[in-house]
């Protein structure tokens, strides 16, 4: 991985010249499309609850089911972009991304709206590693930082922003105009993809291993589902113990298969580099803080302070703003200084601004609210990509496609562990500080107070436990090596 700016030829496959800057700027716009579907619904529960006349279980299966979906499906991910053009690999990614969409606009009943959901997931599944493989493939390693602040736009921004368009539009339309503004993005994609996509990757004649599909399905999809139903649940519940067990065992059946085959469905071997293998950890650990934090900060501004989905919404969105703002700056410093003092930085911005969170009380301001996010995610833009590129460019080009897969599929995992965890977390410090049932008529107001000191408390205990996440990030830091690849002039 020696090339530098001055040798790097932007050519495909083939050999042949193309237009980068056209091929970049068509796969932000459809990653972007593709990142934002991932946070829409959640605005929507309540309506849908009510449109289709289900409960809150039924409907967190739009969530459920697009991550169990999603995760299953980025480790195949490698395997295909091996097997199949990428060219041909994302037309058809965004052809399965419309076809959900539309279903998604059209559905008549949950069954087939949840259907849609599925549908889409898969082609986010297909499209992410796809997209970070082409970035970094495209571009020379002393120029990836750079790159990577570009996809940290979109991957950082687009969910961010779900929330806030989703809340505008339902208080203005109906929730099928959530896929409407949606619906348009894929044939824009599509057809730019005709023209400026390339086959970036040399492909080979390959069989999947199917035992390895099923071994990964099972295993990712269980751990997937039990981390999931820990909200609703516990983790005392024999959905979610039995599911965690069922999905560890079959998960480290498909690590040993992977490491004993001639031709794995997923290259583990790309954890022979520590450089790789400490930046997977980094980033795993970073969404544990960030992926639960950003599901309980939303609840504490709707439950405790009694804001609506949508100033919800707007209220963390100058956080996602920063984070789309910082990430090509902070890209771009990447690849003059490297990665360990962004990322010491950033996981200390992160540790302090998760640990104010702690002192929340009803009555705290917003706008401090909103500072404390906007810190925790101008943070997170400083380690989240650096550290990703780092690992990436430890890994010579042959496994750059299973690099970025195994990066998205820890990250899909561990996003959704903090999530389960925090969550864990809250619902059970609330409930056992909640006070008893028979003051409620005798002393409400008492009760009153009781019971908000111990919802402040579940958000206390969950903050402290973000916290501890975001400290052990930051102790790993240390071990990043300084300095970044030097450039060959």
């Amino acid at each position: 991985m020696s090339e530098s700016s001055t040798s790097f030829k932007v050519v495909d496959a083939n050999g042949k010249p193309f237009n980068r800057l056209a091929l970049v700027i068509t796969m932000l716009i459809g990653t972007f499309s593709t990142f934002i579907v991932q946070t829409t619904l959640t605005t929507a529960f309540p309506t849908l609850m009510r449109t289709f006349n289900i409960d809150a279980d039924a409907v967190q299966w739009l969530t459920t089911g697009f991550m169990l979906v999603m995760g299953i499906t980025i480790p195949i991910s490698a395997f295909l972009l091996q097997r199949f053009s990428s060219k041909s690999l994302y037309l058809m990614a965004m052809v399965i991304f419309f076809i959900g969409t539309f279903i998604c606009m059209i559905a008549p009943t949950f069954g087939i709206l949840l259907t849609g959901r599925l549908i889409e997931a898969v082609a986010v599944g297909i499209t992410a590693p796809t997209f970070q493989t082409t970035m970094l493939t495209i571009f020379p390693p002393e120029k990836r930082g750079s790159a990577m602040g570009l996809a940290g736009i979109v991957i950082g921004l687009a969910p961010a922003i779900g929330p806030t368009l989703s809340g505008w539009l339902l208080l203005n339309y109906s929730w099928r105009s959530l896929f409407v503004v949606i619906l348009p993005f894929p044939v824009i994609v599509f057809c730019l993809a005709l023209f400026t996509m390339r086959k970036i990757f040399p492909t080979k004649p390959a069989n999947a291993d199917w035992l390895s599909v099923a071994l990964s399905t099972i295993g990712f999809g269980s751990m997937l589902y039990a981390f999931s139903s820990v909200g609703a649940s516990s983790w005392t519940a024999p959905k979610v113990y039995i599911t965690l067990i069922v999905g560890a065992i079959f998960v480290s059946l498909f690590v040993w298969r992977s490491l004993t085959i001639k031709n794995p469905l997923l290259e583990l071997r790309v954890f022979s580099s520590p450089v790789y293998t400490l930046s997977v950890i980094e980033v795993a650990v970073v969404n544990m803080a960030m992926m639960g934090a950003e599901m309980v900060v939303p609840l504490y501004i709707q439950t405790v302070r009694g804001e609506s989905a949508f100033h919800s919404g707007l209220i963390l969105l100058p956080g996602a703003l920063m984070m789309g703002l910082m990430s090509p700056i902070t890209g771009r410093i990447f690849d003059r200084i490297g990665a360990r003092r962004l990322a010491i930085t950033g996981m200390l911005l992160l540790t302090v601004g998760t640990a104010f969170f702690t002192t929340l009380t009803e009555s705290t301001p917003i706008i401090f609210v909103t500072l404390l996010y906007t810190i925790r995610m101008f943070g997170i833009a400083m380690v989240m990509m650096p550290v990703t590129t780092t690992g990436m460019n430890a890994l010579p080009l042959s496994l750059m496609s299973h690099g970025t897969s195994v990066n998205n599929t820890g990250r899909q995992v561990f996003s959704s562990m903090g999530t389960a965890v925090l969550i864990s977390v809250l619902t059970n410090v609330t409930k056992n500080n909640m006070p008893a049932k028979n003051m409620l008529k005798a002393t409400p107001l008492a009760y009153r107070d009781h019971a908000l000191n111990a919802t402040l408390a579940g958000y206390h205990a969950a903050f402290w436990t973000a916290t501890i996440f975001a400290f052990v990030g930051l102790v790993l830091t240390f071990w990043l090596k300084p300095g970044n690849i030097r450039r060959h002039n």
